[in-house]
């Protein structure tokens, strides 16, 4: 049993029947009165994100969620493609909203880890780190500045992020796929 002090970022519990992962938290303490959380949960099958407010008396049921490994194999519209690692022939598919921000650096053939519960797949997990390819780059052009610039570059997955003025077109990128931040060139 999880209470009120163990929801924490990356807690996973469920609630009215359904796994919900803590994204944000804030505690209030207000004078006198009991102590407040207010948290920002997604539900991990639907890939809703909902705010609420949790008292001290609370307790929650810890979810039991299996990973698997799965590889990426190609997104249309908003539904993304998985297949488990070693039988190609077992597929499933997700939703943009299932997945999360993080879908926009899925690259076809990448390996990511897929969460199951109750026998049902309802999420994957990327690599907190991923290389990939820089499709365009505008010039970067030096300037009067104190500190080094950035610029925006499209990657070979179709997502914008800035980068350092020196990256070109064709260059591979690690980038963190928690922060959707630059974190250095390959």
């Amino acid at each position: 049993m999880l209470n009120y002090y163990d929801l924490r970022r990356g807690v996973q519990f469920i609630l009215d029947g359904q796994p919900h992962e803590v994204l944000e938290f804030q505690q209030i303490k207000k004078a006198r009165a009991a102590g407040l959380l207010q948290a920002k949960i997604k539900n991990l099958i639907t890939g809703k994100v909902l705010e609420r407010t949790f008292h001290q008396g609370d307790n929650f049921e810890e979810t039991e969620i299996e990973k698997i490994s799965a590889k990426f194999i190609y997104a249309n519209k908003d539904k993304f493609v998985f297949c488990r690692a070693g039988d190609p022939s077992k597929r499933f598919e997700l939703s943009e909203d299932q997945i999360g921000g993080s879908a926009k650096f899925l690259a076809p053939n990448m390996e990511v880890q897929a969460n199951v519960y109750e026998s049902q797949i309802i999420g994957v997990d990327l690599p907190i780190k991923v290389q990939l390819k820089v499709k365009e780059a505008a010039p970067g052009v030096k300037g009067n500045r104190a500190q080094s610039g950035t610029k925006a570059v499209v990657l070979e997955t179709g997502a914008t992020i800035q980068a350092p003025l020196f990256v070109q077109a064709g260059d591979v990128l690690e980038i963190n796929t928690e922060t959707g931040e630059y974190s250095k060139r390959v």
